[in-house]
């Protein structure tokens, strides 16, 4: 039997505060230590020196004064409570064991060898000391003696002793509950309830409400629903936007009313300098919908013009609420973006009227972008790079230079961008050689799947659609290899070189299964005369070469249905007595396909369960009053119609020299050909945006034919059997007659 008593000692209650202790500590030091980075010495060595920059690490190394306290103030904390625990695990590893292993020997004080004769001497000599009778006797001792002296003497109690451990054989186990003995006293009972109550009916039902009100107000990415039920009425509302009226519908958002946000000031100042800054911008009141006339909503407008017009506000009042406001306006423009995605599949499954048009969700995109580098769409996108003004992106635009867009300024050669900005430092040029080098450049590759279907190739009409995007982001340095344009003569030598060229791309080429048969066979043969043949023609597409060194396209392609239609004569002589070899392959590789497919899908759903990050590289913008990492829209869209074929897909972690699926899928529409085409919009940069073309080709839905059972085929039979056998009886009937 197993008996329960209570650790009067306090040593397992002890043990158990110790752990339960370290379960809390550990977890709440990892999270309250930042975790400090190792600067790259090479970053910090081409990070940008401009004015903007070098403010904004400034204003983000400065901390407040009451931040300051507050970080004291866990520190100091932390330090206590690891005091607390490291004195609480010291004094429980100096507490004595409860449980010790019963030893006669050494209660007597004898070694193990010790004969029969030297433990009777022994105990006799113990006896007279602790006798109860005796001055210095110990009634408790005696008794252990006693015992002791039994264990080894008395045949029964060593048998018990060796065998259960306890002269006096088995005995029920005892466990030590880990709870003070002052927890279960009588006379402290009214305060521990007190405290139970306090705890359970009091405590954890103020914190659960608090934290369910505060959910239920928010969506997933800590916007206010109210917000977005705004976005959804204004996007529904207007399904072509322009970027003012998009700006308007942003300056509507909750999170900059004082009633939603306890973080927004109002001050009397208000008055006296927004008025003047309406008057230079040209924004006015002249829309009276609510809430876009609201004043905090006119506020909030004139500011973010005032941002992307880079003006300069007073810094104790406008420029901080300006500071907040932009701060938030990226995570409200994917709100936006998202709430425009949520209407136009509303509308294909006929429960909304209108949808936006793609112009007013790739102008909510856009804006997402102007924010992040405080500039307008209309003006030169060379403003984001550092050190450009007026003057400067005039100067790049003008006839002599003709610069106006970012790829255009990379991809010029190093002697004549230097020379075009002759009017900036060293220091100035390598800032912004820096900068503009790292800016990002996409490649997209696609593929077009219908994977319910057997035909995983064949798109049909009203099947689902999958493309697999995948992105890689490469610095346009690395993608143009800008400034290492080969001189002519270089281009001259290369003509040279083309018969090599050839037999590179001819390699490249995956061989087909019946090539490879083919192959077998004329080893055997001995049949050279297609070799002959291919020297020949490399030899004339090496001749038919463009000046430059280029192979044009139309000799390659045409070298490649040469190709094809000699494949294809090898196929039909050899395909009857292959037969088998051809369709084993083809199933093994049909099979290949259909593995990667399925692990790559496995792939990806552990890394949609791990959770995204939300880190890939940061973005140079200077105006923008934190740190902004660079984030990609993925959609397809039919820019014929003006429509989106897919919902907007945010990438959240495509980092430098890394690929990055995204799952792109829709219903196919009628039979025939579609010019779609798979957009890749940046939310950080202007004009760096891609575009890929993507044809579709939809065929007519499979008839579906339905194969008779068994037990039908019979019973058909059967009718047909007995109505030709009375046939014939009629016909017999009618002869004798």
């Amino acid at each position: 039997m197993a008996q329960f008593e209570y650790d009067e000692s306090g040593g397992t209650s002890l043990y158990f505060l110790v752990s339960f202790y370290a379960l809390f500590l550990i977890p709440i030091t990892y999270w309250l230590i930042p975790s400090r980075q190792k600067e790259n010495k090479e970053e910090e060595k081409d990070s940008c020196k401009c004015e903007g920059c070098v403010k904004k690490k400034a204003v983000l190394l400065t901390v407040t004064p009451k931040k300051t306290l507050l970080s004291t103030l866990k520190w100091i904390l932390l330090v206590l409570a690891w005091c607390l625990f490291i004195a609480l695990a010291y004094k429980a590893s100096q507490l004595e064991r409860d449980h010790q292993e019963y030893d006669p020997f050494e209660i007597l004080g004898l070694d193990r060898e010790a004969s029969e004769g030297e433990i009777r001497r022994q105990y006799r000599s113990l006896s007279r000391q602790f006798h109860p009778d005796k001055e210095t006797g110990d009634e408790k001792m005696f008794m252990r003696i006693a015992k002791a002296y039994e264990a080894l003497t008395n045949e029964d109690s060593k048998v018990n002793w060796q065998k259960y451990g306890n002269p006096d054989g088995p005995t029920a186990a005892t466990f030590g509950i880990a709870l003070p003995a002052w927890i279960v006293d009588q006379s402290n009972s009214v305060w521990i309830l007190a405290v139970y109550t306090l705890a359970f009916m009091v405590i954890l039902p103020i914190a659960v409400g608090t934290w369910w009100y505060r959910s239920i107000k928010y969506s997933a990415v800590e916007v206010l629903l109210e917000t977005t039920q705004i976005y959804f009425y204004f996007i529904h509302k207007t399904p072509a936007m322009n970027l003012k009226r998009a700006l308007m519908i942003l300056g509507a958002s909750l999170e900059f009313r004082k009633t939603h946000n306890k973080e927004i000031d109002s001050r009397p100042s208000d008055n006296e300098e927004l008025p003047k800054i309406m008057r230079d911008l040209d924004v006015g009141q002249k829309n009276k919908e609510q809430p876009l006339c609201q004043p905090y909503s006119v506020k909030a407008r004139v500011l973010m013009h005032a941002h992307l017009s880079r003006l300069s506000l007073p810094p104790n009042t406008l420029q901080i609420d300006k500071e907040y406001i932009v701060r938030k306006c990226p995570m409200l423009i994917h709100e936006m973006v998202s709430t425009a995605g949520q209407i136009v599949f509303y509308k294909n499954i006929g429960r909304a009227q209108h949808e936006p048009k793609l112009e007013s969700v790739e102008n909510m995109m856009k804006m997402c972008a102007m924010i992040v580098q405080a500039c307008w769409d209309k003006k030169s996108p060379l403003y984001q790079l550092p050190h450009f003004n007026e003057k400067t992106v005039h100067h790049c635009g003008s006839r002599k230079h003709n610069i106006k867009t970012l790829v255009n300024f990379a991809k010029m050669k190093n002697i004549n961008r230097r020379q075009m900005l002759t009017f900036m430092s060293d220091k100035e040029y390598e800032d912004v050689k820096n900068v503009c080098f790292k800016l990002p450049y996409v490649n997209v590759e696609h593929d077009i799947q219908v994977r319910d279907d057997e035909d995983t190739k064949t798109v049909t009409e009203g099947c689902l659609v999958t493309v697999v995007v995948t992105l890689k982001r490469n610095s346009i340095e690395s993608h143009f290899e800008v400034g290492t344009e080969e001189p002519e003569e270089e281009q001259e030598d290369a003509g040279d070189e083309t018969e090599d060229r050839v037999v590179e791309v001819e390699v490249k080429v995956k061989p087909k299964v019946w090539e490879k048969q083919k192959k077998k066979g004329n080893k055997k043969k001995g049949g050279g005369g297609n070799a002959k043949k291919k020297q020949k023609a490399k030899k004339a597409i090496a001749n038919k070469t463009k000046p430059n060194g280029v192979i044009s396209t139309e000799v390659v392609e045409a070298e490649k249905e040469k190709e094809n239609s000699e494949s294809g004569s090898d196929i039909e002589g050899d395909y009857f007595g292959d037969e088998d070899a051809i369709m084993v392959s083809s199933t093994d590789d049909d099979e290949e396909d259909d593995w990667n497919t399925f692990q790559s899908d496995i792939k990806r759903k552990e890394k949609v369960l791990e959770g995204q990050s939300r880190e890939s590289h940061i973005v140079h913008c200077p105006y923008f009053p934190d740190v902004k990492q660079e984030w990609w829209w993925v959609y397809i869209a039919d820019r014929k119609t003006k429509k989106l074929i897919t919902v907007p897909n945010m990438v959240y972690d495509l980092k430098p020299e890394q690929e990055k699926e995204v799952l792109l899928q829709f219903t196919a529409s009628k039979k025939g050909l579609y010019h779609y085409h798979i957009c890749v919009s940046s939310d950080s940069y202007i004009d760096l945006n891609r575009l890929i073309p993507m044809k579709l080709t939809v065929h007519e839905a499979k008839e579906v034919k339905v194969e008779p059972s068994d037990n039908e085929e019979e019973k058909d039979d059967n009718e047909s059997d007995g109505s030709d056998y009375t046939t014939d009886e009629d016909n017999d009937y009618s002869d004798d007659d």
